[in-house]
């Protein structure tokens, strides 16, 4: 399968998720590749940061830019079962290729209004893409929630994205909130389910988000 962590707007999180997908999806096969096409290759750094530690699993990782990036991911997967994409917040030629080969795209959104005006850009660009990759399925995730239940921003962006506007973009179950130990986790080269002491809600969010892309949806 070939996952796209994607979006049009910096900020919410694409590669904390690609790089939690990528070490817990390499925990439970083995052949995974992190491909970085971000011209701030951070995943690239968590990945040699994670080998200097001597973290394992080992998190095979490349960098990949332009157009180019469509063709060479093709290739790629003659050699790996899953391929995870870690695209930068913008619309790039990058984001625009591996929208044209990628199974399932996942777009992090946080719940303020700056990421929902985003979301009119999404859709166009996954119309656009559908258009060549018929297997294209694209979702929305919400993350970097208040963990703080009296904070209701996330359901209302829940009822904002079930519209009909977005039909082509379904909203994942799993929400992901601000939490510490994500940053933690990153700083050290690991997943947020493998730093210790461990944040029992946050392992429990990763997992749920791992579940449904790798297994229910």
């Amino acid at each position: 399968m070939i996952l796209l962590i994607g979006g049009e707007k910096g900020g919410p999180g694409k590669t904390t998720i690609a790089t939690n997908l990528a070490a817990m999806r390499t925990d439970s096969i083995e052949d995974v590749l992190l491909v970085d096409t971000d011209r701030q290759p951070t995943s690239s750094y968590w990945c040699s940061l994670r080998e200097d530690n001597g973290i394992f699993p080992r998190v095979a990782s490349i960098q990949k830019y332009d157009k180019s990036v469509r063709t060479e991911v093709l290739e790629l997967m003659k050699k790996y079962t899953d391929i995870i994409i870690d695209a930068g917040g913008r619309d790039s030629p990058e984001l625009r290729g591996a929208l044209l080969v990628c199974d399932k795209a996942v777009f992090p959104l946080r719940p303020s209004q700056f990421d929902l005006w985003t979301l009119g850009r999404l859709r166009n660009l996954v119309e656009t893409a559908s258009e060549i990759n018929e297997k294209l399925k694209a979702y929305i995730l919400i993350n970097q929630a208040s963990p703080n239940p009296a904070v209701k921003e996330a359901d209302e962006m829940k009822q904002f994205l079930n519209s009909e506007l977005f039909s082509n973009m379904k909203l994942l179950d799993s929400v992901l909130c601000e939490r510490i130990s994500y940053r933690r986790a990153a700083l050290s080269g690991m997943a947020v389910v493998e730093y210790k002491p461990e944040d029992p809600k946050a392992v429990k969010e990763i997992k749920n988000l791992y579940e449904e892309i790798f297994d229910e949806i």
